[in-house]
């Protein structure tokens, strides 16, 4: 989790490009150059010692063209929400008023900070021809990281929409578009915030392309194109691309040369919002410096004292939980809200209002589900077998017999096929690619999500996820760009056995031990005993169902480290197997809910609202402690259910933890993750309060002129 440093966004930093005004309004060339407001903080007789820099601030004229292009890429956004267009187009000019004020007070704070710290002077910084220059003297010349960085962010977006465009053309021989969609694991194609591709020289490694002039594939250093792309269809691309801006009116009478995307007004207009990001970002982490000292502030034993007193100190987050999760309820409702920033750090003592079962008392905690469904045909069989038990037909031991006869023959396969022919594919042949993979020897060579596993420089690892998981089946592609897949079909002991493999491919060893289910043998390994029972009841009970009867396996999977302060250290065997675990579960359940879940389904140690059977068998694996697994039967198929974390306690610490650096500097750690949310949120307080501050102080009536005028023909689009 990184710290958020942004205050303010670039004018139209996505260039979505999704609207045009044809047909609802009536502008030219000459209309888009009209003034609609003016910003110039320097008239304000409250800059204080930035008052000595306000030579380098020149009234900023924001023009109709601004507001049209803020439009392009915010505007849907608003109206979808409900708001009218006059309404929009209001919200709009504030935005560029507030963007532009704050603008213009962070570049004299940090002019101020390095004129004072001697990296440069207010003289040099105003011999500087053109804005984009200034700034980028100021961000520490053409190679330094914030011009760098605001480069790299133009030109990806540049080049993403030419993307977005280049598809249309590239058709030809692949017309399939799918439909499907199955839910992905977190971070996908999530590039990392601090990613910049340099080349040796500490120079930028990525460029545009737009097949013209210098714009070459070639030349455009690590940017993959999309495959079947030549000059023809990437010109076809940028043409849309320049369509849109003269529809517009983006050109302007400068634009003689429009193959030259960088040359463009608007471009160089978006290259200095990105600057003035850059510049922003500066601020913040100027502004924030002394609160990170605070929040970084040790005692003489090295512990970060300011997050500890966030943790345990008198308003700290665990001495308000000790308060307020003394019932079951409401540890159970916080259980429930567990997240990256809703941490449980307390929990009731689970010995109170309730009894003693089966030598323990209540266990809460989180599990996976595998659910391994009937098919429709034996769905509709056993419905009717359910009609004659509700019908006094038959008697429960039937029903059960005949239900655990329809288990037997269930044949599940792998659920991705939506992850090659759904709206997205987002396969690859990981033989190709030369990595090491589950399935590899058995000839399985397909993968996903190629960004995240390939690149980990450039892409955030996949949450909770390993990604070697190869598809369980044959895969080809057709000529239409579909993928023909055989996918092999796994009753529940191929499952079982699967769930072993991949886990000890995980791990490295032989870490798993299954055995027979709950009322079988504990050592027995032979399942064929738990299609023999005819009997569901509780000895000596023939109405009350015993619920052991339907657990067809257990087991444990072996892990070195089960301290929950180390669940999401990624080296951990406790991480890996949670991963693993549930990256089956995205290959095979039916139970597509347990997708969306952080940590699985949550089960509390007394009555659920699950049914009987999965209850009993996740209640009872959640005694037996994380990495535990059982198999249960229901009527919705076989449930294989894993323990991600459980928690029976006598009252008190969820965590132990140690707020030293090495545990807080340790990614994944309990101490790592407290402290990253606690940086993130006091520091994004502070800049937002600054943020509002900076537009309360600098945007009003002497600093800020607006000319409604010129913008009144758009407040009057009738939506």
């Amino acid at each position: 989790m990184k710290s958020k440093k942004l205050i303010c966004g670039a004018v139209a930093v996505a260039i979505t490009m999704t609207a045009t005004f044809t047909g609802c309004v009536t502008i030219n060339e000459k209309d888009m150059k009209q003034t609609i407001a003016t910003v110039d903080i320097t008239k304000s007789a409250d800059l204080g010692d930035l008052a000595a820099y306000s030579d380098a601030i020149t009234e900023d004229v924001i023009v109709k063209r601004q507001l049209v292009a803020a439009f392009i890429n915010a505007g849907s956004s608003y109206i979808s929400a409900g708001y009218s267009y006059a309404e929009t187009f209001n919200l709009l000019v504030e935005s560029l008023i507030a963007n532009s004020a704050v603008t213009q007070y962070t570049i004299l704070y940090v002019l101020k900070e390095k004129t004072e710290a001697g990296e440069v002077t207010l003289a040099e910084y105003n011999a500087k021809e053109g804005e984009a220059a200034k700034l980028e003297y100021l961000l520490g010349g053409e190679n330094s990281e914030g011009v760098l960085t605001a480069k790299y962010s133009l030109y990806s977006s540049l080049n993403s929409l030419l993307d977005s465009y280049e598809k249309d053309y590239l058709t030809e021989g692949e017309d399939y578009v799918g439909t499907d969609t199955r839910t992905t694991p977190g971070n996908v194609d999530t590039a990392k915030e601090d990613y910049l591709p340099l080349k040796e020289d500490g120079t930028l490694d990525y460029y545009v392309y737009t097949g013209y002039g210098d714009y070459l594939l070639e030349s455009a250093g690590v940017y993959e194109a999309q495959d079947g792309t030549n000059k023809n269809t990437r010109r076809k691309a940028y043409s849309t691309f320049v369509s849109y801006l003269k529809s517009n009116y983006l050109l302007t009478e400068e634009d003689k040369d429009t193959t030259d995307i960088l040359a463009l007004t608007y471009v160089q207009d978006e290259y200095v919002s990105q600057l003035q990001q850059s510049v922003i970002e500066e601020f913040s982490d100027m502004y924030n410096e002394a609160q990170q000292k605070i929040i970084d502030g040790t005692d003489e034993n090295g512990v970060y004292t300011f997050i500890k007193d966030k943790y345990d100190g008198v308003d700290g987050l665990y001495t308000e939980q000790s308060k307020t999760y003394t019932t079951t309820s409401t540890f159970e409702t916080a259980l429930n809200n567990l997240s990256d920033t809703s941490f449980v750090l307390y929990a009731p003592d689970t010995t109170k209002d309730t009894t003693e079962i089966d030598g323990t008392y209540g266990t809460y905690g989180f599990v996976y589900n595998i659910l391994l469904p009937f098919s429709t045909a034996q769905q509709t069989e056993l419905n009717a077998v359910q009609t004659s038990l509700e019908s006094d037909i038959i008697t429960d031991n039937d029903y059960y017999a005949r239900r655990n006869e329809l288990l037997k023959s269930i044949m599940t396969t792998d659920q991705r096929s939506a992850w090659f022919n759904g709206t997205t594919d987002y396969s690859f042949n990981a033989r190709e690619a030369g990595l090491d993979y589950y399935g590899k020897d058995s000839g399985r060579d397909y993968l996903f999500f190629e960004n995240n596993l390939t690149k980990p420089d450039e892409y955030e690892a996949l949450e909770n996820y390993i990604g070697l998981y190869s598809y369980n089946g044959a895969v080809s592609k057709n000529t239409d760009g579909s993928y023909k897949l055989v996918a092999n079909k796994l009753d529940v002991d191929d499952m079982l056995d699967e769930f072993e493999a991949y886990l000890e491919y995980v791990l490295g060893g032989d870490k798993v031990e299954i055995h027979a289910g709950d009322s079988l043998s504990g050592s027995t390994t032979d399942f064929t005993g738990y299609y023999a029972t005819s009997d569901f009841t509780k000895d000596g009970d023939d109405k009350e169902i015993d619920y052991s009867k339907f657990v067809y396996a257990t087991g444990k999977v072996s892990l070195e480290n089960t301290d929950r302060d180390d669940m999401y250290v990624s080296t951990s065997d406790r991480y890996k197997a949670m991963a693993a675990v549930n990256e089956l579960q995205f290959a095979y359940t039916t139970d597509t809910g347990i997708l969306s879940q952080y940590l699985g389904y949550s089960i509390s140690a007394y009555e659920t609202s699950y049914i009987k059977e999965f209850e009993y068998a996740a209640q009872q694996a959640l005694r037996m402690g994380t990495g535990t697994f059982k198999v249960c039967a229901g009527d919705y198929g076989w449930h294989l259910i894993y323990v991600v974390d459980a928690y029976s306690f006598n009252g008190g610490e969820v965590y132990t933890p140690q707020w030293t650096k090495e545990r807080i500097e340790t990614e994944g750690t309990f101490e790592n993750r407290f402290y990253e949310w606690i940086k993130e949120s006091t520091l994004s307080n502070e800049v937002t309060t600054k943020r509002s501050e900076i537009i309360q102080t600098y945007s009003n009536d002497t600093t800020v002129t607006k000319y409604e005028n010129a913008y009144k023909d758009l407040l009057e689009i009738e939506g």
